[in-house]
């Protein structure tokens, strides 16, 4: 991946991620095991070019990928070294894009957020059950409240496809959740849009040098992808079950993530859709 100087111009690259609280009860009851608060365990960043569609992107929790001081780990345990700080700077050096903002929100945040804007629809293609997520739910379409929805995207192992399909339902969820939170449905109902203002408020906590300036465009920018104007994609990945000391981890694929975000450095989206 490229080690090259971040990128210095005034694209904005938000770094998203859902992470676990210490709480026991909560432990229990979301069936977030046993890490507790100690790492990142959704990795999003959201793109905005100077012009063209801007881009959800989800980072494999899994991606085995140098952490500064910390040699090779998977990059969730980033957060568990460094917080925030040490995160991002292993998105940028592994990606040689500039991170400009980061919104962190926690499990007991996302579940409010779903539940104020009245659960989000999603189609699971067959009924799934996951005991370590606590999730049990039937194939077909469904409105998922807040506690089954963060089951369903964190589940991996009974997943075929592992991280790599969580992922997908990840950014589902996400994009189900912000179509939502700006339909009229939502605007319109004063308890609704309190609930949903309320929950964001107590839910978001923006990284250090993260402000309104950067916060409104990346809305405007879910809003779009929402909308279908955007796009979404996940890091592209050579070997899913890469062997490491750190157990079963997530290899990029060298030359496509290269390509892919050196597009992205450029400014230019407009090729990658060829990474879907």
């Amino acid at each position: 991946m490229p080690n090259a100087n971040p990128q210095t111009d005034s694209e904005l690259q938000v770094v998203i991620g859902v992470l676990t609280f210490h709480r026991p009860e909560q432990i229990q009851q979301m069936g977030t095991g046993p890490e507790g608060g100690n790492v990142a365990d959704t990795i999003m960043l959201l793109y905005l070019p100077p012009s063209g569609r801007p881009a959800l992107i989800s980072i494999p929790r899994d991606s085995y990928l140098a952490i500064p001081g910390h040699n090779k780990n998977k990059i969730n345990s980033a957060y568990s070294f460094g917080g925030p700080k040490l995160l991002t700077q292993t998105i940028e050096q592994a990606t040689g894009l500039r991170i400009d903002g980061y919104l962190g929100i926690g499990f007991g945040g996302f579940v409010n957020i779903i539940d104020a804007v009245g659960g989000v629809e999603q189609c699971p293609a067959t009924d799934l059950v996951d005991k370590d997520s606590n999730l049990n739910v039937k194939a077909g379409c469904q409105t998922m409240n807040g506690l089954t929805a963060l089951a369903y995207v964190r589940m991996r192992h009974a997943d075929p496809l592992g991280d790599l399909g969580r992922v997908q339902r990840q950014r589902s969820v996400v994009v189900a959740a912000a179509k939502k939170a700006v339909s009229p449905a939502t605007i319109l109902n004063p308890i609704t849009y309190y609930r949903l203002n309320r929950a964001g408020a107590d839910a978001l906590k923006a990284g250090e040098g993260t402000n309104l300036t950067q916060i409104a465009p990346a809305a405007l920018a879910f809003l779009s992808i929402s909308r279908g104007q955007g796009l979404t994609l996940t890091v592209p990945v050579s070997n899913p079950n890469l062997s490491t000391p750190s157990g079963s981890a997530v290899e990029w694929d060298k030359t496509r993530s290269a390509a892919m975000f050196a597009m992205i450095a450029r400014g230019d989206t407009s090729g990658l859709d060829k990474f879907k």
